[in-house]
């Protein structure tokens, strides 16, 4: 099957950037270099096509009670503009995928859900929506997604964009139009302060020729673009999971580490039985940081050894960071060995490396709060 592109991609092209595929898109993995996109970011602003994730709108009269049974955060009583992250679970506890809620209206809720679990996922919220007064409308062709990240990322929506936000706090959005608009943009744009980078950012999503009109003012005023290479260098930083690696059906949120968007004081949603259980009797298998003593690379799905040099787990992401100069990782290891300070190895290739536990944190997040 073909992939996909994005309303921006002859622009990629154009640019001269890396395509690949990724969750069934051609993507940007980068258009200069890694380093340089990520720092970028760090210190400036760069903007990232995010074009490729789904949106799914959600509403009628059961729209909040079916959104808290398919979704472990909780969205009862959350204000209008307020944005929660959590996961869809299936009832043994593995994730469906995790994602975004934007609460519109009491009655109304917009969800971003992963590019490569788009069908997956749509797939299931219908299968989920059957005892519920709710209409589910898809609407990932509807959209596109830029997401402008790094310290400067208010500045330039304001002065480059033109786009008002300074109001918005970290996790809320609004519905923007824009004041040289003759008519109202047939898909809403929605302004959210967020960004899956570690630093301060927005996203906006809106429709295909709008994205290409503040893709062509970011280009002209010299901002960054940035591919996915740096979008995965950057989460990994500052330990933002990605569903396929940290997240997955056979890992839970509980294992993750990630308890805390998981709301077992709900009456109900969909694994929380499951999720419970593992709480209270502890997960066979936690997620946590390595720090090698080495430069070498610790890459996905290579072994974890205890000091005797018996397997114990895998890595799910690793790279030797670009912020702090370490080779580090995140893997999922047997619990016993979770323990802060506890000396591991990591098998390359034919070799064998040392290194500790660590805290999944690699660099200090900068949210404007």
């Amino acid at each position: 099957m073909e992939n996909k592109r994005t309303c921006l991609y002859d622009k990629h092209v154009a640019l001269g950037a890396l395509i690949s595929p990724f969750g069934g898109f051609d993507m940007p993995i980068q258009y200069t270099n890694i380093v340089d996109e990520h720092q970028a970011v760090r210190q400036h602003c760069g903007v990232f096509d995010v074009s490729h994730m789904g949106e799914v709108l959600v509403s009628g009269k059961d729209a909040e009670r079916y959104v808290n049974h398919i979704f472990t955060n909780d969205v009862r009583g959350i204000p209008n503009g307020k944005i929660l992250y959590g996961m869809m679970c299936y009832e043994h506890g593995g994730v469906v995928d995790d994602l975004l809620v934007y609460k519109k209206a009491d009655d109304c809720f917009f969800l971003v859900i992963n590019a490569s679990n788009i069908d997956k996922d749509w797939t299931w919220i219908q299968q989920q929506a059957k005892d519920f007064d709710v209409t589910l409308e898809h609407q990932s062709d509807q959209y596109g997604e830029l997401a402008i990240q790094g310290p400067e990322a208010e500045q330039v929506m304001e002065e480059v964009l033109g786009i008002p936000c300074k109001e918005l706090v970290f996790y809320t959005f609004k519905s923007y139009t824009p004041t040289n608009s003759h008519q109202l943009p047939s898909t809403p744009i929605l302004i959210s302060r967020t960004g899956y980078t570690g630093e301060d950012g927005f996203e906006v999503y809106a429709s295909a020729a709008y994205i290409n009109d503040c893709w062509d003012k970011l280009m002209a005023a010299g901002v960054k673009p940035c591919g996915l290479g740096c979008r995965d260098t950057l989460r990994f930083e500052v330990g933002l999971p990605l569903y396929g690696d940290e997240l997955s059906e056979d890992i839970t949120p509980i294992m993750a580490g990630l308890g805390i968007f998981v709301k077992l004081d709900k009456e109900e949603f969909i694994g929380k039985e499951a999720l419970a259980k593992q709480k209270a009797e502890g997960a066979p298998k936690k997620l946590v940081g390595i720090e090698l003593n080495d430069k070498a690379i610790p890459r996905h799905g290579y072994a974890v050894l205890n000091r005797e040099g018996e397997p114990i787990g895998e890595v799910t992401t690793g790279y030797h960071t670009i912020s702090t100069d370490k080779s580090v990782c995140m893997a999922l290891i047997d619990t016993q060995y979770a323990k802060l300070d506890t000396d591991l190895q990591i098998q390359i290739r034919k070799k064998v490396f040392p290194g500790k536990v660590v805290k999944k944190q690699f660099y200090t997040k900068n949210y404007k709060k």
